[in-house]
């Protein structure tokens, strides 16, 4: 069995049949991600009325600016719910730049200090913004506050600084693209106890199905590329990242 530890479920279009085919594909558990207030209240309602789907609550980097007191204060009430398991998707994106380097920060530890108020681990997203995260990670003493680099496009190099910090490490599909060399390189490297696996639907539909809209389903391939560069078997992965995600996330 699977768990898809990053799924923007609320995104996907006939999700009914979404789901049954992550069902059909051993995807046994999914962490459904929030980037806003919006979404995050779907989300939670999705995951009401579904045992085996969890929430989280934040704003992505691309709507930094909106986190706002008012927004704040909504996420700190989210972040009670019972199947709120993690704060995010929240992060710093200078790729994009959509908000200014200063309010990503600010919206960054935010996020942090919820997830230490709420003892909750925070999902990251990172893009070519890898001195500034590590810096804001020890700053805030980010070690104290579990979680994961999701969708994780670096270097062995670079899942060190996280790896050190106690973070675990989320691989999407794009580990499964013919370029990615590097990356399914630090991919065979990383510690066994640290390693996630993601599809962050609908988003980096992994091969065979690059191109297209992403779903939970396809997590599978995902395992399939692990497997084989750690030179382990497909339930041996299934397993490893299904502890890994039920530790982080307490699902």
């Amino acid at each position: 069995m699977l768990i898809d530890s990053h799924a923007h479920l609320v995104s996907l279009e006939n999700l009914s049949e979404v789901l049954e085919r992550a069902r059909e594909n051993n995807v046994s558990k999914i962490v459904a991600i929030s980037s806003d207030i919006p979404s995050t209240e779907e989300t939670i309602t999705l995951a009401e009325h579904n045992d085996y789907i969890f929430a989280t609550t934040g704003v992505h980097p691309h709507s930094a600016d909106q986190t706002n007191e008012e927004v704040l204060k909504g996420l700190d009430q989210f972040a009670k719910h019972e199947k709120v398991v993690a704060i995010g998707e929240t992060g710093l994106d200078y790729f994009y730049m959509n908000s200014e380097k200063d309010v990503q920060i600010k919206s960054f530890t935010e996020h942090i200090r919820l997830g230490r108020k709420h003892n909750l681990p925070v999902i990251i997203h990172v893009r070519e913004a890898d001195e500034d995260m590590v810096d804001i990670l020890k700053k805030e003493r980010a070690a104290d506050v579990p979680g994961v680099i999701h969708c994780f496009t670096g270097n062995y190099d670079t899942a060190v600084k996280y790896l050190d910090l106690g973070y675990y490490i989320s691989f999407s599909g794009i580990v499964t693209f013919k370029r990615s060399e590097e990356l399914r390189e630090a991919a065979r490297k990383i510690p066994s106890d640290k390693i996630l696996i993601e599809t962050d639907s609908p988003y980096l539909a992994p091969v065979p199905h690059r191109g297209k809209p992403n779903e939970p389903s396809y997590v599978k391939h995902v395992a399939d590329t692990l497997a084989e560069v750690r030179n382990i078997t497909f339930d041996e992965l299934a397993e490893i990242t299904r502890t890994n995600a039920e530790t982080l996330f307490r699902i």
